[in-house]
């Protein structure tokens, strides 16, 4: 039998959560870390991320980045006005924030500026091998799992940990300080949107789950809460343990493929994307 779930604890403690989801958050936490922690991110806090890197990772993530408010569409078509508390606080989470995910596009395109990268660097380099899996993994468990679980695997997990790993790029000011002061502000914006922002986006994700499955549901549907999460952080890992291949294996244009444009110059990017 159902126990249905409201939250009555502060948002952002974990012990204001059902007891199963409380264990399902702590047996995740490591690897999480392992993305949160990934030396992609200390080498780009640390201004020492090689270029190629660098690239490679904005133009490999860009494909989740740019179809993010789709997979918020499709789940958006799974809560059904007044059918449920949980749905209903899906519907209002997912429609608000679908323009939002719009504006973090923009905001990816203008730090794709800073290392030398268009648009249309962007959209070619789209099936960077390695790095597309994480979008492929979030348009699969939102196609095919419920509201629930793919709550969970993206606005949780994924938003979650780009959060954390966003608070620590900006945890101190050498990467912000290594561009160019006439782009710094608009290149960091992305960083400094999600470090704040995804603060408590990721919790009122949990506060849905948590709603959608109440105090008691079922082992199968936990284990798939469980799974769907843990997949997300080993998908993002796998894209940044990737993307640090073009710093020890070779440059960016030996690994994509749409090497031709990047040694172009900030100015030369601007006026292709203008045209």
């Amino acid at each position: 039998m159902t126990q249905p779930f409201l939250r009555t604890g502060d948002l952002k403690s974990i012990g204001s959560y059902p007891v199963w989801l409380q264990r399902v958050v702590r047996e995740t936490n490591l690897d999480k870390a392992r993305v949160v922690e990934h030396e992609l991110f200390t080498l780009m806090r640390d201004a020492r991320l090689p270029l190629p890197a660098m690239q490679r990772f904005l133009v490999g993530v860009w494909q989740t980045i740019e179809q993010f408010p789709r997979f918020m569409s499709m789940n958006l078509k799974k809560a059904g006005y007044s059918e449920s508390v949980g749905e209903d606080m899906a519907r209002r989470y997912l429609i608000h924030n679908i323009r939002v995910e719009q504006k973090h596009a923009d905001h990816w395109a203008e730090w794709a500026r800073s290392a030398w990268l268009g648009v249309a660097d962007l959209k070619a380099g789209s099936d960077v091998e390695g790095l597309r899996a994480l979008a492929h993994w979030c348009w699969y468990v939102c196609d095919t799992a419920s509201l629930a679980v793919a709550v969970a695997a993206t606005n949780y997990a994924v938003e979650g940990a780009t959060g954390e790993w966003a608070c620590r790029v900006c945890s101190q000011t050498t990467y912000a300080e290594s561009l160019p002061q006439e782009i710094r502000a608009p290149a960091m914006r992305w960083l400094k949107v999600h470090a704040e922002y995804d603060d408590t986006h990721p919790w009122e994700a949990l506060d849905i789950v948590a709603t959608l499955l109440g105090h008691a549901p079922s082992p199968q549907q936990i284990a798939e809460v469980r799974q769907a999460i843990r997949s997300s952080y080993l998908y993002m890992e796998m894209a940044l343990d990737n993307a640090m291949l073009a710093a020890v294996h070779g440059s960016f244009d030996e690994t994509a493929s749409n090497a031709s444009t990047l040694d172009a110059t900030l100015d030369s990017v601007s006026e292709r994307d203008v045209a």
